[in-house]
Order: C-alpha cells, then structure tokens, then sequence
C-alpha cells in the first residue's frame, strides 16, 4: 500500500479511532472478572463474539478474494490469531484482573518499544541512535512504575502477564506490517479472532463459564450494569471496533509509527478506569507512566521517516 500523505493522515485517524475503542476492554474485562469469569474466559468471550460478527462480513463482502487471502496467508495470519490476538488480550486481561488497569497497560505498552528493539537486533535495520535512547528512558519509567527499588511490590504474575503482554503486541504490529497487499484489515481481523477463539477454548473451558452473569446485574465502578452490555461492549467495541481500525492503520503508517500513536491507549486505559472504576495510580506510578510514554514516542519518532524498514518480512 502505498503511503503517501493523504493515506498517512486516514492511517493516523484509524489510529487514534483504534487506541480510543480498545482503551476500555480493561475496566470492563476486569468488571466480568470480578463478577466471577476468568480472564481466559473474558478473552474468549470477545473473541468468539467478535468472530461470530465478522466472519458473515467477510464472505459476504469479500467472497472467493477474502478466502483466496486466508488460503495464501494462512500461516502468518494463525501466528497472527495465536499470538498477536489470543496471547496478548488473555495475558493483558490477567495483568488487568491483578494490577490496577493503567499500571497493566503500560507494561503492555513495552511492546512497541520491542518492535525499535526487532528492528535493530533482529532485522539488523539501522535504527537512529535516538531510538536507543527513548528504549533507555521507556525502560527507566518501567522501574518507576513497579517500584525496582522496593523489590517490585507489584502482583509477580500480574507482571509477569503484562510484560509477556507486550510481546505480544510488539508481535501483533510486525505481523499486520507484514501482510500489509496480502490481506486487508477485515480478512485478518476476521482470521485473526477466529484463530484465537478456537485456540483459548481449551484453555477458557467455555462450557465452566458462569453464563448467569449475562442476564444478570454486575458491579461496574459503584454501580450496576448489565452483564450482556460489558459483554457486548468488549465485542463490538473493543474488538471488532479496535482491531479493523488498529489493523488499517498499522496498513497505512507502518507499524513503528503505529506503534507510537498506539500510546494514546496507554491514557485512554487509565482514564477509564479513573471514570469507570475509580481507579487511581500513585504519584510514582503516574510519573513513571509519563517517562514511559515519553521514552517510546522518542524511541518510535526516531524511525517515523522512514516505513520501508518497518517492512518485518
């Protein structure tokens, strides 16, 4: 695809539309969580309603070329679905049942500074010297966060989850850059969900799901919603709503500078769960957050001129 500035500016859109839609799935994964599902269970049920709803959508808009698409990218599109889809959301949801949501989807946001990190080790790209630098100062917010200095007071496993999160994402944004003229946002997102929902079935155990909490009332930040409307949210919203943007416009900038846009996430997650859950984070943690979110937009600017090199192919 070519990306020139009128496709730049409409991937930037995408971008943002894709940050802001998927900021919520935190809070409301985490309201389901508490109501009794397990966080496998909370990503299987967005995968599989997310399937369900755009599957149809691909035959009937893309017939015989979106199966065409599946057939020759089938394997990337399976790592895609397992790792990119499957493996991040479940562990995000982990991180977020156990962390407070904004300290969970900062450790997320390590993953595109793993992307700078790709490039240079694993590609052998040349990547600016700056990038190096904003990898420092992301890593160094990082330790400000979960507290290095007090023996990290944070949940073990919840940070655990988050980091193992983050390379997830980092995967998530190679692999979109590198289907990018093989399949198109809806092929892949549509592949993608359908591969994630049938491999966390085992894991989820669908049929131990406490499926009363969608007819009933669940406590959601001192109040009560019903559970069919978190779940519809994380579906509609959070998934089919979040992946087909986050999918066009990582197809329109590259997936550096989608990477480096996707940060909006990171503060649209944390006010969330501000408005929604009252959640609030420590000094530190909202310092160190900032030096996060300042060394990756340093790290990522710094290769913003040039897409060719985030080709991972």
């Amino acid at each position: 695809m070519a990306r020139g500035p009128r496709t730049r500016s409409a991937g930037l859109g995408f971008a943002l539309l894709a940050a802001a839609a998927s900021g919520g799935s935190g809070p409301f994964a985490k309201a389901l969580v508490g109501a009794g599902v397990s966080p496998e269970q909370a990503a299987w049920m967005r995968l599989v309603g997310a399937a369900a709803l755009l599957v149809p959508l691909v035959l009937v808009l893309r017939g015989s070329d979106g199966l065409r698409a599946t057939r020759l990218a089938w394997r990337p599109l399976v790592v895609y679905g397992l790792i990119g889809i499957a493996g991040c959301q479940t562990l995000y949801f982990v991180a977020a049942s156990r962390l407070p949501v904004g300290v969970a989807v900062l450790l997320e946001f390590c993953g595109p500074v793993l992307v700078v990190g790709w490039l240079k080790f694993g590609r052998r790209i040349a990547v600016a010297r700056l990038a190096a630098v904003g990898v420092g100062i992301a890593l160094a917010g990082l330790a400000v966060v979960v507290e290095i200095w007090s023996g990290v007071r944070l949940d073990l496993i919840g940070l655990l989850a988050g980091l193992g999160a983050a390379a997830c994402m980092a995967t998530f944004f190679l692999l979109i850059d590198h289907l990018t003229g093989v399949a198109d946002p809806l092929v892949m997102t549509a592949a993608g969900t359908t591969v994630g929902a049938v491999a966390l079935t085992a894991v989820a155990s669908p049929w131990t799901i406490p499926w009363d909490v969608v007819g009933r009332a669940v406590p959601f930040g001192g109040r009560s919603v019903p559970g069919w409307f978190l779940v519809a949210w994380l579906v509609v919203v959070c998934t089919v709503v979040a992946y087909l943007a986050g999918t066009a416009g990582v197809q329109r900038l590259s997936a550096a500078v989608a990477g480096a846009v996707s940060y909006v996430e990171a503060v649209a997650a944390t006010l969330f769960a501000w408005v929604l859950l009252h959640e609030a984070l420590r000094a530190n943690q909202l310092v160190g957050g900032a030096i996060v979110l300042v060394g990756a937009y340093v790290a990522q600017s710094s290769i913003r001129a040039s897409s060719s090199p985030a080709r991972a192919r």
